[in-house]
């Protein structure tokens, strides 16, 4: 049994050890060993050996160093001048601008429905104030277009002035009446389901002034006396006579409850219209 062990034993090593070794082998333990691959160059040795010119060859792989990455080019750019981007041969991509377009599904050009319907109107012929009820809004957009119709023309009225004969004090005296009031218009729209929540407070933009949408401005009398119906007609050299109404607020909110609060002062009459998407009728 120690003979047989020690052939076995003997063998072992000449197999793991000395076999590697005499073929430039590493020595195999059966243990992983990590090691890093590099590129390889083979090397021819011619041995000679004894007179009877026995020749062995051999290769031996010497390892290589790997070649040191080149960095890219820096490309060098004055952040003050733009670059001038110019043409090739479209052949130099492979490229051929000779080619057919391929053919495609034809795009419809339906113009989408951009019409408006009235879906509620308010109006008051006497121009007062009023808090308007409750109603219900389904639809998710919807338009508010108002117009307001100022007071005419004020009360006409005199003025003159009576100077002093020597003594006694100069007085003047006015006959008629003037409105000092000026034309306004607000709306308040509140939410519904949410008393304490102001959505939005509409006025007209700009004020309103009836006589710049209708190109006049009042003038004086030539005399002392004047009257506020003496007007001078604007040409269209020294302005541009635009009426802006009606006005239009729009609201990408809905599906809820409004009322309004309108507060008027100075005006003959205002309509307001509430208007919806035609398309959203019979979606909502």
């Amino acid at each position: 049994m120690m003979y047989i062990a020690a052939a076995l034993g003997l063998v072992l090593v000449i197999a793991l050890v000395i076999k590697p070794i005499a073929t430039g082998h590493p020595v195999n333990t059966g243990i992983p060993v990590p090691t890093t691959t590099l590129p390889v160059t083979p090397v021819q040795t011619r041995i000679t050996s004894g007179p009877g010119q026995v020749l062995v060859t051999t290769q031996t792989a010497l390892p290589t160093t790997p070649p040191t990455p080149v960095p890219a080019p820096v490309t060098t750019w004055n952040p003050n001048s733009a670059q001038t981007v110019g043409f090739v041969d479209p052949s130099t991509y492979g490229v051929s601008l000779n080619q057919s377009l391929p053919g495609g599904t034809r795009i419809n050009s339906t113009v989408p429905d951009t019409s408006m319907t009235t879906f509620a109107t308010i109006a008051s012929g006497t121009g007062s104030s009023g808090t308007t009820k409750v109603f219900y809004m389904p639809f998710p957009y919807w338009e508010l277009v108002y117009t307001v119709n100022p007071s005419g023309e004020l009360v006409p009225g005199t003025q003159s002035v009576t100077p002093t004969q020597g003594t006694g004090i100069s007085y003047s005296g006015v006959s008629g009446s003037y409105s000092t009031a000026s034309p306004r218009f607000t709306i308040q729209v509140m939410d519904g389901d949410d008393p304490n929540r102001i959505v939005r407070i509409i006025s007209p933009p700009g004020g309103i002034n009836l006589d710049l949408w209708t190109g006049v401005i009042p003038t004086p009398h030539e005399n002392s006396q004047f009257r506020s119906n003496q007007i001078k007609t604007i040409t269209t050299a020294e302005t541009q006579v635009v009426d802006p109404r009606p006005w239009t607020e729009k609201f990408f909110e809905g599906q809820r409850h409004y009322y309004f609060i309108i507060t008027a002062q100075s005006l003959d009459s205002y309509s307001i219209k509430i208007q919806v998407p035609t398309r959203y009728i019979g979606k909502y």
